[in-house]
């Protein structure tokens, strides 16, 4: 849908903060799947933690992600997405080799502008949602590179600038005055 935007990237890239600040402007935020799961495993002594149980974790995940999108079709208005299916999708590929993504990205489509924070280790913190470290966020952000043009979205990285430059350029971008993708 041309109204459901991913700002997706590395981890610790400032995706959170810039999605705070998208929802200070008044647009729909779905807040990232992988995070809610978390939360939700630790809490109650689960096992789908990336750590613990990376393809049920990514299962999970797709299937929130499936829930979230249903969840915002009745908005008219921009939704801005903290990661997507398309990432939940390329994890599981990943850790199982099931072909689960080029299905899911054809019935599942996103607004063809995909926003991506790069690795940023001078603002990376790992906290208790987030144990990998900046290395495996930087594999993951170069395969989402590599995922996400491959689908036939147009990749934006963000620039490292303060969050309120880094949510005019997304919102100039979808209005048509910014050509800087990769």
């Amino acid at each position: 849908m041309d109204r459901f935007v991913v700002i997706s990237g590395c981890s610790g890239g400032g995706k959170s903060t810039l999605l705070e600040e998208l929802r200070r402007r008044g647009h729909q935020v779905v807040e990232e799947p992988g995070r809610r799961i978390v939360i939700e495993e630790l809490d109650r002594g689960g096992s789908a933690l990336p750590w613990a149980d990376a393809p049920a974790f990514a299962r999970r995940a797709t299937e929130m992600s499936i829930a979230d999108r249903s969840s915002a079709a009745s908005t008219a208005d921009l939704v801005f997405f903290d990661r997507g299916l398309i990432d939940a999708a390329a994890a599981l590929q990943h850790l199982t080799g099931e072909d689960t993504l080029a299905a899911l990205s054809k019935s599942h489509r996103y607004n063809r502008h995909v926003f991506l924070t790069p690795p940023w280790p001078e603002i990376y913190v790992a906290d208790r949602e987030r144990k990998h470290d900046l290395s495996a966020a930087i594999a993951e952000y170069d395969r989402l590179c590599v995922v996400y043009p491959s689908l036939g979205y147009q990749v934006h990285i963000l620039p490292k600038v303060p969050v309120e430059e880094r949510a005019d350029f997304v919102l100039s971008t979808l209005n048509g005055g910014n050509r800087h993708s990769v």
